[in-house]
């Protein structure tokens, strides 16, 4: 499977007329041409090439310098992690979704399972925005959250942890973080109730009347305008009493005064949830 120019301009961000000057300057890419029409086509490795010049070009090097390390340094040379990674970007690049598992398999196979969550899937679904097309983000995105369901179900559950609700609030439909946060609270003790994407506070209301857990955490990826990120949360918060709000995300960090402010927590990890958790319960024991 190859890629012609155009679409490589487009997922790199690096102009057609700039790939061809590259090209006759410095010999960089090398793309195939086709019989009939000389149309340039570059395979899979010159795709993991292009994206990694354009990579540290972004990081300060020059044009140069970038094409000559990774000239110098092929993709096989580079550390397992860093290589499991380029070979995931280069594949979803070509919307190969077998490639894509094939990669996912061998990095889970080959880490811990909480490094293969916070060293590996997560720092891919962050990148996700800023690396690719709508339909690639859909694809890729969709893979990994497949994976962070298989492991969140897998964590064996435990007796007698407090219990978390997790949610992301309504309209809001990225729950990669919400998934990763449950992993380690699971593995960690916790009972979770996985509530998922896009839950109204009707849908939190009747989960805690229900349940009754020690806490709620909701992901805010979604950016949102304060009046709107007040009235989502003011709505959960209610729903939720009176169980312990706990807000995180990135569309949770412009609007730590009023998180505050209507009587909920931020936490940006799970390491801070777990910190605000043993914070409350000391004040509860002196109490």
């Amino acid at each position: 499977m190859t890629l012609r120019i155009r679409t490589i301009a487009r997922l790199t961000g690096i102009r057609e007329a700039t790939l061809r000057a590259w090209e006759r300057r410095h010999g960089f890419p090398r793309p195939s041409r086709s019989e009939h029409n000389n149309y340039r086509s570059y395979s899979r490795e010159e795709v993991e090439n292009i994206r990694r010049v354009a990579k540290l070009i972004a990081d300060g090097l020059s044009v140069s310098e970038a094409i000559a390390q990774v000239q110098a340094t092929p993709v096989q040379a580079l550390p397992r992690g860093e290589r499991l990674s380029e070979r995931f970007w280069s594949a979803v690049m070509m919307m190969d979704a077998e490639a894509v598992r094939r990669v996912l398999d061998e990095a889970q196979a080959s880490m811990e399972v909480e490094v293969y969550c916070n060293g590996f899937l997560m720092p891919l679904l962050r990148e996700m925005g800023m690396r690719l097309d709508v339909a690639r983000e859909h694809m890729a995105s969709a893979l990994i959250r497949q994976r962070l369901i298989g492991l969140l179900n897998a964590e064996e559950p435990r007796t007698g942890g407090p219990h978390v609700v997790l949610a992301c609030p309504a309209q809001d439909h990225h729950e990669g973080g919400l998934l990763a946060l449950g992993l380690q609270l699971k593995r960690r003790g916790w009972r979770v109730t996985m509530l998922g994407a896009d839950t109204p506070a009707e849908a939190l209301h009747s989960a805690c009347a229900q349940l009754s857990p020690e806490m709620v955490a909701l992901s805010f990826v979604r950016r949102r305008e304060p009046e709107e990120l007040a009235t989502v949360l003011g709505e959960a918060v209610r729903a939720c009493a009176p169980a312990r709000v706990v807000v995180g995300g990135p569309g949770a960090r412009e609007h730590l005064k009023t998180i505050f402010s209507l009587g909920a927590q931020y936490a940006e990890s799970a390491d801070e949830l777990l910190a605000l958790w043993q914070q409350a319960r000391g004040v509860q024991t002196r109490t």
